[in-house]
């Protein structure tokens, strides 16, 4: 089995290699991304390839499928540059999976394309996906999943699974969380006592997380579960709030009006003084909770990891100024466990 991976460089790219690599029924992978590594593990050739430009088509021939997780995070001021890989390069991406004949695609969405909703009871799969406006990084999911619709309704033969993961992380994703998110925000010699000095308590704020290898897990079992189809929300307990937060980590909770905390990212953000924009405050506000018994039930998928210590890896991986990495060539495997162009205006209506 022959097996691609766009964005293959990236925090879940490099657990997707890992995973597919340890598993025999994958026979060759190749790990697409804009800068090709100097290095491959095992069964891993690389591409050098931007998804916002380049023929991929000639790539995906003779592939089994084609997992895509090419995503732009930067710059963070410049959205349409985003957008032209994040919306426009998951079209391209798609036609070329058409145009080569490629059978199964499996996508990682996000369960930020989720619509506000009133209260806290966690939201299936067949909830809108419209996004919460304010976010950038929401609108751009919201986006996907309108292209996802339309590749689905004109080509019913390709197997098509959305994977929906809460925010996804691990202790090599701490150089990259800290470059698009942090900024100066939160000094390394802040957190090497293992404690965090406060925790920021804002009124309705609560995140769900997932290990990468998580994903990378829920992604192996889409690849090779023929019946897998449609979309899957991926999360582990427990649901993280100040309280959770400030009992497994420590540090003094520090209540912040929610109307002062958002005036005061976006007032950094404008200025420069920081990379975080105000709409990732209100996917912490706005954004339901989601629940995973689909992949559970469908997928045979469990995560290996809670919530807690996969932010416990993270806060290690920034403690340790750890830099932003690709995969290592020598790191054990683990356990098998031209298109036409999207919109590039705002979120196109669904239909």
């Amino acid at each position: 089995m022959r097996i691609i991976v766009t964005g293959a460089t990236g925090n879940i790219g490099t657990s997707v290699l890992r995973k597919l690599r340890a598993d025999p029924a994958i026979r060759q992978l190749v790990g697409v991304a804009r800068r090709r590594p100097p290095t491959a593990p095992q069964k891993t050739t690389w591409l050098a390839a931007d998804v916002a430009r380049a023929d991929l088509a000639p790539v995906f021939e003779g592939a089994a499928a084609v997992v895509h997780l090419a995503w732009a995070w930067h710059p963070p001021r410049e959205e349409e540059t985003r957008w032209a890989t994040n919306v426009t390069g998951t079209t391209r991406v798609l036609d070329a999976v058409r145009r080569a004949g490629v059978p199964t695609v499996v996508v990682v969405s996000a369960a930020a394309a989720y619509a506000p909703e009133g209260d806290d009871r966690p939201v299936a799969e067949s909830a809108p996906v419209t996004g919460v406006p304010s976010s950038s990084f929401s609108r751009h999911k919201a986006a996907v999943e309108v292209v996802l619709d339309a590749f689905e309704a004109h080509h019913p033969a390709v197997r098509v699974v959305r994977l929906r993961p809460a925010v996804v992380l691990k202790r090599e994703a701490a150089g990259a969380v800290r470059q698009t998110f942090l900024g100066p925000l939160l000094p390394a010699r802040a957190l090497r006592s293992g404690r965090l000095p406060v925790v920021p308590d804002v009124r309705g704020a609560r995140l769900q997380a997932v290990h990468s290898f998580d994903v990378a897990d829920a992604v192996r079992l889409a690849l090779l579960r023929p019946d897998a189809r449609g979309a899957y929300n991926l999360a582990a307990p427990p649901v993280l709030d100040a309280r959770s937060v400030q009992l497994a980590f420590g540090g003094r909770a520090l209540r912040i009006p929610r109307a002062a905390a958002r005036a005061a990212l976006d007032a950094g953000f404008r200025l420069g003084v920081h990379p975080t924009e105000p709409g990732w405050l209100d996917l912490a506000t706005a954004a339901p909770l989601v629940d995973v018994t689909r992949a559970r039930t469908q997928l045979g998928w469990e995560p290996a990891f809670g919530a807690t210590a996969a932010l416990q890896e993270l806060l290690d991986g920034l403690a340790a100024g750890d830099p932003p990495a690709l995969l290592p060539p020598d790191a054990p495997a683990l356990p098998a466990g031209p298109s036409a162009d999207a919109p590039r205006s705002p979120v196109p209506a669904r239909h």
